[in-house]
């Protein structure tokens, strides 16, 4: 699923001794994944991302000295290009909103099939925003009830909606370049025309966008 000249390395953060060690040894089971430290506080974790520069983050969020979502604001405003996916037990709208909008790339339960947490941390490494389908429609949920959030966004163009709905498919850029049959250039400055354009963040916000608009549908998941 991953490029097999690539060892993905991945930070793990949980303050619970247990959880660590059992990603620990479901991750290395994985030949192309590499657990490249572990953090068990936010305050750690920021110091080891910035140590390490590990390809993805597995980010809890109750943590003591400094939660996850303050670590992942922190880590992302110091590495833009970082992933975090968010794997966490907690599912309350005040630790979901604000982890997506402190830039985590993707949330996921810990009650999740473990063959969903690598599948998980290869999409995530591609750059490719991830939600739990549970997770995704309690934020539509919210944003149905709070419709002010996405204020008077411009028009995006013909091709900028076909982007989008290709990204919010879970596309890569190169997937959506090949399907359009531009360059991947190309289709990164249409992302970043059309996050400008909807006031958005990243592409976890795009594709919830998406799904308020009927650009895409949950349901309609290939996988």
């Amino acid at each position: 699923m991953t490029n097999q000249n690539h060892v993905i390395r991945v930070l793990i953060v949980d303050d619970h001794t247990i959880v660590r060690k059992g990603i620990k040894a479901l991750l290395a089971e994985t030949s192309d994944i590499q657990v490249a430290g572990e953090a068990d506080n936010g305050i750690e974790a920021v110091a080891l991302s910035n140590q390490l520069k590990p390809d993805v983050i597995l980010m809890d969020l109750l943590m003591p000295k400094m939660d996850g979502i303050e670590a992942t604001r922190q880590i992302t405003a110091q590495q833009p290009d970082a992933r975090v996916l968010v794997l966490t037990s907690f599912v309350g709208d005040e630790k979901i909103f604000p982890a997506i909008k402190a830039g985590a790339l993707g949330y996921l339960l810990k009650d999740s099939e473990p063959s969903e947490l690598i599948r998980s941390i290869y999409k995530v490494h591609r750059g490719e925003p991830l939600l739990h389908p549970s997770i995704a429609r309690k934020m539509m949920k919210e944003i149905l009830e709070h419709p002010s959030e996405n204020l008077t966004p411009e028009t995006l163009t013909a091709r900028e909606v076909e982007v989008l709905h290709l990204l919010s498919k879970g596309l890569t850029n190169d997937e959506i370049a090949a399907k359009l049959s531009i360059s991947e250039v190309t289709v990164r400055t249409h992302i970043s025309h059309l996050l400008s354009k909807l006031h958005l963040a990243n592409r976890v916000q795009a594709t919830l966008y998406a799904l308020r608009k009927g650009i895409a549908s949950i349901e309609n998941e290939d996988e």
